[in-house]
């Protein structure tokens, strides 16, 4: 049955937290997920949050700490001994969440944890992970896997396996290596079983097995993991030797993060920040696209001042000025949207930059002729200028045709560049077909006053 954490149920372990009653409040826990304490944190104190989570188990308090945000981690950590944190939290923890856990501290608050760790090959393991980069394979695998050699037995298999899985919470595949520790396949646990104890593993273990190296980006482990369907996959380094795994939880992080990321990216945020961050880097984040936004409604007003004239003759044209910009900023963001989703998913396949074009060149024409129709409809009942209702409606066709080819073709090159594509949904699209929507707009309004 789903527990649900209630604003009365946290009020309750604050209560109990503040009159120090260490039974009740381990009565209360015992109720919780690791997640749901982890969300009881942000109404903690780092002093309350101490005494309530020391007197968790040690793989509670660890499963805890694996949950909790990235700063908040950071914070809770530096504020425990070296020796409580590595005691309490990381020899309860797998290496690559331990890993997460101290990365984030400074080189000497790590050395001073690492050295309070009495298993000393987690340590070591821990020590390998600390050195790749976050955002690859490397930073997101876990030393923890099942391991068979090649030519042993079945008989020497099944041991080892009863060994090794002691420290594992989650087997999802048996691994195997040849005598230099390179990946050569994978073991069937039904195989294994159905098969004599003399045979040799060389003889009945599958040799295709799909890998990605140590400094493969997070971003296509993930999409390599969801496109076949993988709830682990094995790393290897530049030679082909196992190194670790990355199960399927890690990953579904990684897609989170990067949707976050894109989304605050298209939403003109140029770094990761949340409502509880400070002042200062909210606005560190936000001014840069506002800067840019302002310089292009400068823009726009300069292209405007540029027909003051021609709108002194026809001051009706004005009116229409709010309606160019938001149809064109909307068709833009619409068209560019699709282009990032398709890039971020790898589901634009083979096609071509010209044929990608060309699709969306179509859809923009029966989009723009269906709003430039109904726009000319509108007008031609309810104003009584002819020329005005003309101008209007071909430059609203005329706007979204050009807004649609901007929104399609700005992301693609972005990506060939090497730039993240989500800027093109963002300030930035809009921006750009505001300003040539609104030159467009004029110049054929112009040239039809001054036709007809």
């Amino acid at each position: 049955m789903q527990f649900e954490l209630t604003r009365e149920y946290i009020d309750e372990i604050k209560r109990v937290i503040e009159e120090k009653n260490e039974a009740e409040a381990i009565g209360l826990m015992e109720e919780l997920h690791p997640a749901d304490i982890a969300e009881i944190y942000d109404d903690l104190s780092i002093d309350e949050a101490k005494f309530l989570y020391l007197l968790l188990d040690g793989d509670t308090a660890a499963d805890v700490l694996a949950e909790l945000e990235e700063d908040d981690r950071e914070r809770f950590v530096k504020a425990l001994p070296a020796e409580v944190v590595a005691k309490k939290f990381i020899d309860n923890m797998d290496s690559d969440d331990a890993a997460d856990v101290i990365g984030g501290l400074s080189d000497e608050k790590q050395e001073e944890i690492l050295s309070h760790i009495e298993d000393i090959e987690q340590a070591g393991d821990i020590v390998d992970l600390l050195h790749y980069d976050e955002d690859t394979a490397g930073g997101l695998m876990a030393k923890e896997l099942v391991i068979v050699n090649e030519n042993w037995t079945v008989l020497t298999c099944l041991r080892e396996l009863s060994r090794q899985a002691e420290d594992i919470d989650e087997i999802y595949y048996v691994y195997v290596v040849d005598d230099d520790g390179i990946l050569k396949g994978t073991l069937s646990l039904k195989k294994m079983i159905l098969s004599p104890t003399s045979a040799k593993i060389i003889n009945i273990y599958t040799p295709d097995v799909m890998s990605v190296h140590t400094d493969e980006e997070d971003e296509e482990v993930a999409l390599i993991m969801e496109k076949y369907d993988l709830v682990a996959i094995p790393v290897v380094d530049s030679i082909g030797r196992l190194m670790g795994r990355i199960t399927i939880d890690d990953v579904v992080d990684v897609i989170r993060d990067e949707a976050e990321k894109d989304y605050q990216m298209a939403s003109g945020l140029t770094e990761d920040v949340e409502a509880s961050d400070s002042v200062w880097l909210q606005i560190r984040a936000r001014l840069p696209w506002l800067v840019i936004g302002l310089i292009g409604g400068i823009f726009a007003a300069m292209v405007i001042h540029n027909y003051e004239g021609d709108i002194g003759l026809n001051p009706e044209m004005a009116i229409f000025i709010p309606l160019i910009t938001a149809m064109a900023g909307n068709v833009g963001v619409q068209s560019s949207a699709i282009i990032v989703q398709g890039i971020a998913s790898n589901s634009l396949g083979f096609e071509s930059v010209f044929s990608r074009i060309m699709r969306e060149l179509g859809g923009a024409i029966i989009n723009g002729l269906t709003c430039s129709l109904l726009l000319f409809v509108c007008n031609y009942f309810y104003s009584g200028d002819f020329t005005l209702t003309i101008a209007v409606s071909v430059a609203l066709f005329a706007v979204i045709i050009f807004a649609a080819i901007a929104g399609t073709l700005i992301p693609l090159m972005l990506n060939k560049a090497k730039i993240d594509p989500a800027l093109a949904t963002g300030p930035f699209i809009t921006t750009l077909n505001d300003i040539v929507g609104i030159f467009i707009y004029f110049g054929i309004s112009v040239y039809f006053f001054n036709s007809l």
